[in-house]
């Protein structure tokens, strides 16, 4: 059964769930780092409860389940554990608690003690009578939990004896009804799952924490004002109202505790359970004692209590219970009751559930714990991580029960690295903004020049005579001026109004072949055409094509031959070209000739002459 569960929209993954785990059962997932549990390995000690800042970490609540009981029609029976006398210190009188609790709904309200003087019975039986094994009394379910996961050896080494809550159980249903439904209410969560492992008369529907109890009174508006006197219905038990004191259930068995002969040693909390339970595994022949072990400081300070501090005002406070309820006790009748329940069958077994992980070999611890910064031989812990010893600790990052993080001095360490090489990228980044800067204020200066010379060009461009285009290596129009759109015709002044300049514009579709062949021929063989005349329509265009930046951009200006003044410039410039040919010559020939060449050249310029007076037609 599932006993804890993380909201992950609360947590802030300080991992202090984590380190307080003492089997490790709550992981950092790979995903997201976020932490889970894993409930198999989950012992239900409610360590992981205390240690979240954020509330992120809380147990299944039984409320529900248990109004669901109550309202079926069913009979249902509180059966109430002693600890209770410590967790309402603010009601003055335990026989109103009792009538709070009827007022809810419960048709009976029995207490737990009764069933502790049965089990109590039972251990001073079994360890009265000793035949040379020893025990670990079996009344904490933490405990029970812990063995049967991580100690599975040990599981022969349990008292075969139920605890006081199942024996009180079966009590109610043979004093009320076999079909009684039965709540537990208590201080302990790991009864939760305690309750789902019996099917018999043993069996608790439901199990209550004292927190859970207090909510239920604020559910139905119940306060200690509102009722009256009720008491715990019979049978009442005896001393087994001192069952909150961890040494309570010996001292109801009449068990010996003295330091010299008692053969029962008692030890309570975290640390001390798991140092407990290993040493009575290596060195039980050699202690020779029963181990008597309860996970908390007694059960007056479980993890269902609402406040779990006070320890001695809590103790008081059960002290001065069990001596209220003695001063009337009626012996004669407890002595009956006794009788006639200890025929109930109250013996147990107990399921070998091995959760260990194999443990990983030497090479391999060591070779983390230097990954971590120790020494192989190491034994000092400061036992921040959550395990008892560094080894340990490696043994689990092998074993992917935690993460490298989780230790304390290599958190910090790697932290101070990652702050020194944040601080060495951050200086490297200042130099490297500082020469951005400098770059991009030459850059823009740049950037000003150009674009002052692209307006420059563009104006230029727009205000040659002769048509002109600029194309990239796709043949799409860079840009052109309105001189090249006319040459086109009427279609392309058109798209000009809507694209200006034409850009974009595939060349392809605005010349023939035999045209937009001269820009394929410059871009691949980065070679100029300069004058060449192309019958483009029924005109004649003089075209020269230049490379503008090989193999990407090529220029071109156009002269329709076929205007007046162009026609007229080419004959000056083609005569030109005459008069260059024909001084040379003559200049060659004037050596041999003498004073021809001069009259050759004064006929030669009245021909220049004449020409460039003709007008247009």
């Amino acid at each position: 059964m599932e006993v804890i569960e993380i909201d992950h929209s609360r947590c802030t993954q300080t991992y202090a769930c984590i380190r307080a785990c003492p089997v490790h059962a709550i992981v950092a997932r790979d995903s997201d780092g976020m932490p889970e549990v894993n409930h198999q390995r989950c012992i239900g000690c409610g360590s992981c409860l205390s240690v979240c800042s954020a509330d992120a970490v809380s147990y299944v609540s039984s409320v529900k389940e248990t109004i669901k009981l109550l309202e079926s029609g069913e009979q249902v029976a509180a059966i109430v554990d002693p600890a209770i006398s410590g967790e309402f210190p603010d009601i003055t009188d335990y026989r109103k608690f009792v009538e709070m609790i009827r007022t809810i709904g419960f048709d009976f309200v029995s207490e737990v003690s009764f069933g502790v003087d049965l089990v109590a019975r039972k251990y001073h039986d079994l360890i009265g009578n000793f035949k040379g094994k020893y025990y670990l009394l079996a009344n904490c379910p933490t405990l029970v939990s812990y063995v049967e996961k991580f100690y599975p050896e040990l599981t022969d080494n349990l008292a075969p004896i139920v605890t006081p809550m199942t024996a009180t159980a079966k009590v109610v249903r043979k004093a009320y009804g076999k079909g009684l439904k039965v709540v537990f209410i208590g201080p302990c969560l790991s009864t939760k799952h305690e309750a789902k492992l019996f099917d018999d008369d043993g069996k608790v529907d439901a199990v209550l924490t004292f927190q859970e109890l207090r909510q239920m009174f604020r559910h139905y508006n119940i306060k200690e004002s509102k009722v009256e006197y009720s008491d715990f219905d019979p049978p009442i038990g005896n001393l087994g109202s001192l069952y909150p004191l961890s040494s309570g259930i010996l001292y109801a068995a009449g068990i010996d505790q003295d330091l010299l002969k008692g053969m029962v040693i008692t030890t309570e909390g975290k640390n001390n359970m798991l140092e407990a339970v290993e040493e009575f595994n290596e060195s039980t022949e050699f202690i020779r004692k029963h181990f008597n072990i309860f996970y908390n400081e007694g059960c007056l300070m479980g993890p269902g209590n609402t406040d779990k501090s006070k320890k001695f005002l809590r103790r008081t406070l059960v002290v001065d219970y069990a001596n209220k309820r003695l001063k009337d006790f009626e012996k004669e009748k407890w002595d009956a009751n006794m009788k006639a329940f200890l025929s109930l069958d109250f013996s147990r077994t107990f399921k070998k559930d091995d959760q260990r992980l194999p443990y990983p070999g030497d090479d391999r611890v060591e070779e983390i714990l230097k990954s971590l910064g120790k020494s192989p031989d190491e034994k000092a812990s400061c036992n921040a991580c959550g395990y008892r010893s560094c080894r340990e600790f490696a043994a689990s990052i092998s074993q992917g029960l935690t993460k490298p993080e989780m230790c304390l001095n290599y958190s910090l360490k790697s932290k101070q690295d990652y702050i020194k090489t944040l601080k060495n990228k951050n200086e490297k980044l200042k130099k490297q903004v500082d020469a951005l800067k400098e770059t991009e204020g030459t850059l823009a200066n740049e950037n000003q020049k150009i674009k002052l010379a692209l307006e420059t060009t563009s104006a230029l461009l727009q205000n040659l005579p002769s048509a002109a285009v600029i194309v990239n290596e796709k043949l799409k129009v860079i840009e052109s001026n309105g001189s090249f759109v006319k040459v086109l015709g009427e279609d392309a002044e058109m798209v000009n109004e809507v694209i200006p300049g034409l850009k974009g514009a595939d060349l392809k579709t605005l010349l023939p072949y035999n045209i937009y062949n001269l820009f394929t021929y410059v871009l691949e063989n980065d070679e100029n055409i300069t004058g060449k005349d192309v019958q483009y329509g029924e005109g004649l265009l003089n075209v020269s094509v230049y490379s503008l930046k090989p193999g990407k951009i090529v220029g071109a200006v156009f002269r329709d031959m076929y205007v007046a003044e162009v026609r007229q410039e080419e004959i000056i410039n083609r005569v030109s070209e005459v008069i260059d040919e024909n001084l040379k010559m003559v200049q060659n020939i004037a050596f041999l000739l003498g004073e021809g060449a001069s009259n050759t050249e004064k006929m030669l310029n009245s021909i220049i002459e004449t020409y460039s007076k003709i007008k247009k037609p």
